[in-house]
């Protein structure tokens, strides 16, 4: 092997070339290296967050269609209820229009009867005094007497 001018030239280009490269082209290749590991890394948390958001999300709207849930059964027992209150009242009601209703007609027929009766005395007390008019006209006689009675007695 000899060692000549090319040599010791090369080693020199050599030499220079990588002070170059060390010196213009490596920091900008590490800092866009270093900047793209970077995004890499910070696109990696950003899916482990999002992935944790999510899971936490989840549970949230879990425990939000729980309660809602809840709620609406609850509401739903509160129109049950409700609807049987508004019916018992209903029929509470209806009871009481009806008593209302059957006393009145209760008065009414206890009217109508005493109306009759007082009507039947009035006609019987009529038929009394016609009687004892005929009974006074005619003679006294208690044969004539028994017969009007008796009529009277028929008529009432």
């Amino acid at each position: 092997m000899d060692f000549n001018s090319t040599l010791i030239g090369q080693t020199i280009a050599m030499i220079i070339f990588v002070w170059f490269c060390t010196k213009y082209i490596w920091p900008p290749l590490i800092d866009a290296i270093e900047a793209r590991r970077k995004t890499i890394a910070d696109g990696l948390a950003a899916a482990e967050q999002g992935q944790k958001d999510l899971e936490a999300a989840s549970a949230t709207a879990g425990s939000v269609e729980r309660d809602a849930r809840d709620k609406a059964s609850k509401i739903i027992s509160e129109a049950e209820s409700r609807y049987n209150e508004i019916m018992e009242q209903a029929r509470t009601d209806a009871r009481g229009e009806r008593e209302r209703q059957l006393a009145a007609a209760q008065d009414e027929i206890l009217q109508e009867r005493n109306r009759a009766r007082d009507e039947l005395r009035a006609e019987v007390a009529g038929l009394a005094l016609t009687s004892a008019e005929q009974i006074v006209r005619r003679e006294i006689d208690a044969a004539a007497h028994k017969d009007l009675l008796d009529e009277l007695v028929a008529k009432i």
